[in-house]
């Protein structure tokens, strides 16, 4: 994540606001010291530390992915941006698109056995459709009702909808989303 240079957005929309590490930490409910971790470039947020700091700040999470130089339209799975460490059990993200500028945004989200998306349910202002990529099965429940999709199933999920995702299983699955507009 260092291309990113999520610490330094981070850093520099914090200091642009006017709000001290320990403001900024506490209202996204994290450590002083793990804030400063990440604006150093020391750790890597996970994708509800990076919810919860966006959400503090009052700016899109896809504030973090954004690119300033001219990038390749080609994305090979070592140049992809990921949001989490892929060797943590801890659901990542990974962007299939070059950045975040298009007028859709296509991702994958790995999601570790036995654990959830997010640990409340969520919602965007984007349409989104996913597609279980890899993985026996996993649920979503969408505005309380909940769906069971098998590898190869796709399903809608409406703007503004409350979803969760859950995998139940012992290994990880892998969902690929669109979401339009972009909202990552």
């Amino acid at each position: 994540m260092e291309d990113l240079n999520i610490g330094k957005k981070l850093q520099d929309l914090r200091t642009k606001k006017g709000l001290s590490i320990r403001k900024l930490s506490s209202a996204a409910g994290i450590t002083p010291s793990m804030l400063s971790q990440i604006e150093n470039g020391q750790v890597n947020p996970s994708i509800n530390t990076l919810r919860g700091l966006a959400s503090a700040l009052d700016a899109p999470l896809y504030h973090f992915f954004m690119e300033t130089a001219d990038e390749q339209p080609v994305v090979t799975p070592d140049s992809r941006k990921t949001i989490g460490r892929k060797d943590e059990t801890d659901v990542s993200y990974e962007l299939l698109t070059p950045d975040t500028r298009g007028s859709i945004e296509f991702c994958m989200m790995i999601i570790p056995p036995n654990s959830n998306s997010n640990s409340k349910l969520q919602s965007h202002e984007g349409e989104e459709v996913a597609f279980l990529y890899s993985g026996e099965s996993v649920d979503i429940e969408i505005d309380s009702r909940l769906f069971t999709l098998r590898q190869g199933d796709s399903i809608r999920i409406p703007p503004q909808a409350q979803h969760i995702w859950r995998n139940r299983r012992s290994s990880p699955v892998q969902v690929i989303f669109a979401i339009t507009p972009p909202s990552f």
